[in-house]
């Protein structure tokens, strides 16, 4: 497979990509465009690009939403409610169906890379068996790690950990916790201890939700890096969510950096699904109820954004376009001027590889594989004002999806 006549992230001029094997065997500067034959494809100077990756999905409550209640209150708390009555109607088929059709979603908008939450609360893990088996099948078109994850609690659920165990047998690559949803800090404490020293014994990644909750006394990110910083198991740690850092003192922030930087444990930010769920016990003003972005990314630490849920009780939209989450991450957290645009594209691709662990083999490098997507637009700000679709993605050098950009047939001439 050849590409001709395109942009590269960071560069100038325009490229031609080799690849062979389903690996990149060579990048080329060309010094002007050139025809390209139909063999080839043709980036025509659009952006070429590392694959999209979804950092923080639940697919196991993905198309859910309404099933069997709305979520009226719009609280995080009544969708953990709604999820807890949709459970008893979970089943491998019913599971199946609903993650297939929103991974046919993520393909087809350009993202090869996903980290799903699965609800481990349940003693039958029915969810989490299906998406298991459903991971060989995907594998061709997408990598997948399956997060054990606590809704109900570790401590604060019967057998909570025993379930979170029985998780890691099944096929579970990552273990998970919800340290502020505990009945008492002191359980909260506790499970971060117990989660940490389960994923050093079983070598496994940690993904933990830490205090996603509008409460400047929720401090478990604290605890989590102080232990990831003790055990040096920083890289393989992520802190999803911490929009109760978003309530924190100043001072307290200041202090609590040194530790994060320490520590060096990675942050995903859900920005559409915190600024609608967070904020809903203020007056006015009310709070964004998004961790503080801007702050973590100059400060040298890796953080990513992700959209945690498609049409389920926690959040009613949703469709599997990540440039849509940035644009929204971006407005909200302050990070329009140029150099943060330049870069933009960062927040979900290669912060999220950095975050999933898998970078030694993510990129548009020699030698890598040939997994790649081509955006419309020449740059990452070209790409985020158009908004622009996903035209090509490709996979071990072979064509996932392909699509036109819409042309318009008719218009008026302003300039006559």
């Amino acid at each position: 497979m050849i590409i001709n006549n395109a942009k590269l992230r960071g560069k100038q001029g325009i490229y031609t990509i080799t690849c062979k094997g389903g690996l990149f065997q060579s990048i080329e500067e060309q010094t002007n465009p050139i025809l390209v034959s139909e063999e080839n494809i043709d980036a025509k100077m659009n952006l070429l690009s590392a694959p999209f990756v979804e950092p923080h999905i639940h697919l196991d409550a993905v198309l859910t939403a309404g099933e069997p209640n709305w979520n009226m209150s719009g609280t995080l708390f009544e969708g953990i409610e709604r999820w807890a009555e949709r459970k008893p109607m979970l089943n491998t088929k019913d599971v199946e169906q609903r993650v297939l059709k929103t991974v046919q979603l993520l393909i087809e908008n350009g993202i090869q890379h996903v980290r799903t939450h699965v609800d481990v609360t349940d003693p039958d893990l029915i969810a989490l068996k299906a998406i298991v088996g459903l991971k060989e099948k995907l594998s061709k078109y997408i990598d997948l790690q399956i997060v054990a994850f606590p809704q109900e609690g570790i401590l604060s659920f019967p057998n909570g950990k025993v379930l979170i165990e029985r998780a890691l047998e099944e096929g579970a690559d990552v273990i998970g916790g919800i340290p502020h949803f505990e009945y008492t800090r002191e359980y909260g404490v506790e499970s971060m201890h117990w989660v940490m020293d389960l994923a050093e014994k079983h070598n496994k990644l940690v993904d933990v939700h830490c205090d996603e909750i509008d409460d400047g006394a929720s401090r478990f990110l604290e605890v989590l890096a102080t232990i990831a910083l003790e055990k040096g198991m920083g890289k393989r740690v992520t802190a999803s969510h911490t929009v109760a850092m978003h309530s924190y003192n100043n001072a307290y922030c200041y202090k609590l950096f040194r530790l994060l930087k320490k520590s060096k444990i990675n942050f995903i930010a859900c920005p559409t699904e915190s600024t609608h769920l967070q904020g809903r016990f203020d007056g006015y003003p009310k709070i964004r109820g998004i961790t503080r972005v801007k702050e973590i990314k100059d400060a040298g630490m890796n953080i990513c954004f992700a959209q945690d849920s498609i049409q389920d009780p926690w959040y009613t939209l949703g469709n599997g376009k990540l440039l849509r989450v940035l644009d929204s991450g971006i407005h909200a957290c302050h990070m329009m001027g140029y150099e943060d645009l330049e870069t933009a594209l960062d927040l979900i691709t290669d912060n999220g590889a950095k975050t999933l662990n898998i970078y030694e083999n993510y990129g548009i490098e020699v030698g890598k594989p040939a997994n790649f997507i081509i955006l419309e637009g020449g740059d990452d700000l070209e790409v985020l004002r158009k908004q622009g679709e996903v035209l090509y993605s490709v996979r071990a050098g072979e064509i996932l999806i392909s699509r036109q950009p819409a042309t318009l047939t008719q218009t008026v001439n302003l300039a006559e």
